[in-house]
């Protein structure tokens, strides 16, 4: 990507320009790994900071954007709600960026019900899940992504079984749908810049170690258990639309996703030769992965037909939020139009 000299980006940025505030998270928290590549991403695509809206919900992960970004506006919603004001917002405005940061607990629990209508709306927006399996913030109770028989020191052992938020994902019909883990940078921030360029809802699980209440070497939550068990689809590279693709593959090994803008998915074959745009692959590959207790990460879903929520509201080209009272506001025979219909 073309930059006006090493230190700025494309619109004459510096990274610090998308920096927020000092974080006052847990030395090693997976969340302060996952804004840090928020950051790197946000400068390398040239984004502007001002057309960028973060909105959270409840929880540590929520608490995560005021450590990035400090120039972009911010909502920090109820518990759970984060999808609908996200929702509002960019029927608000279709020409503004939206990072959804959420937790296992915020989003598999008391937002389970705006998280699937949120995929099925396809609200575009990068809903971001920092999934740790506990509720981090009041001292570590099992969430609904917690491990089936996990102990944990206050709270004894957990007998329910763990939820899948990307099975959830695909099942209510999400056009993108990806897991990663924080302490993997260069696949989570390939996958943020795919996300951020995909015209609907991109869901990026990203496994995010709690240090404080999950970090057993035994947690599928934890970095040791994560580090041995991750088992990559492919590697994966962005490909920028104004950017040429000059990178030479042997024949057979790499499948090229293009994203609604023209910019492109590079995903270089690891072990298997998977098809993310298969909805049936992806379910069965999933529930093959939770068999197997594996960490399958990746691109695991993309479907690039469906229409996002501002197509299927026909919005107008100008946002909402710029026009007048009486762009707005229909008109007493319009109105009394309708009413003589009902």
């Amino acid at each position: 990507m073309a930059r006006g000299n090493n230190n700025t980006n494309s619109i004459g940025l510096t990274k610090t320009d998308y920096r927020g505030k000092d974080t006052t998270l847990c030395a090693g928290c997976g969340h302060i790994s996952i804004g840090s590549q928020i950051i790197t991403t946000a400068f390398e695509l040239g984004l502007q900071p001002e057309k960028i809206i973060k909105i959270s919900g409840i929880g540590c992960s929520s608490k995560s954007p005021a450590y990035f970004l400090s120039r972009s506006f911010a909502f920090n919603a109820l518990h759970g709600r984060m999808p609908s004001v996200a929702s509002g917002a960019m029927l608000a405005n279709r020409h503004l960026i939206a990072i959804g940061i959420s937790g296992d607990g915020d989003t598999g629990s008391i937002g389970l019900g705006q998280f699937k209508h949120a995929m099925r709306r396809n609200t575009p927006m990068v809903y971001i899940v920092e999934n740790n399996g506990v509720y981090g913030l009041t001292k570590g109770q099992f969430s609904a992504t917690a491990d089936e028989g996990q102990e944990l020191k206050y709270y004894g052992t957990n007998e329910l079984p763990p939820m899948d938020l990307c099975l959830e994902a695909i099942v209510s019909d999400c056009g993108f749908v990806a897991r990663s883990f924080a302490g993997d940078p260069k696949q989570v921030r390939p996958l943020l810049k795919a996300a951020i360029s995909y015209n609907g809802t991109a869901l990026l699980d990203i496994v995010s170690p709690c240090v404080a209440f999950n970090n057993a070497a035994d947690s599928t939550k934890g970095y040791d258990w994560a580090r041995d068990n991750d088992t990559p689809l492919h590697d994966i590279s962005y490909i920028p639309l104004h950017e040429e693709i000059t990178a030479d593959y042997e024949p057979g090994t790499t499948s090229s996703v293009t994203l609604h803008d023209g910019s492109s998915i590079i995903l270089r074959k690891v072990d298997e030769n998977y098809d993310p745009t298969s909805r049936t692959t992806a379910l069965r590959t999933l529930e093959d992965a939770k068999e197997k207790n594996m960490l399958l990460t990746g691109l695991l879903y993309y479907n690039p037909r469906r229409a996002s929520l501002v197509e299927s509201e026909r919005l107008t080209d100008t946002a909402l939020s710029h026009l007048s009272e009486t762009e707005l506001r229909p008109s007493e025979e319009s109105l009394k139009t309708i009413m003589t219909n009902l």
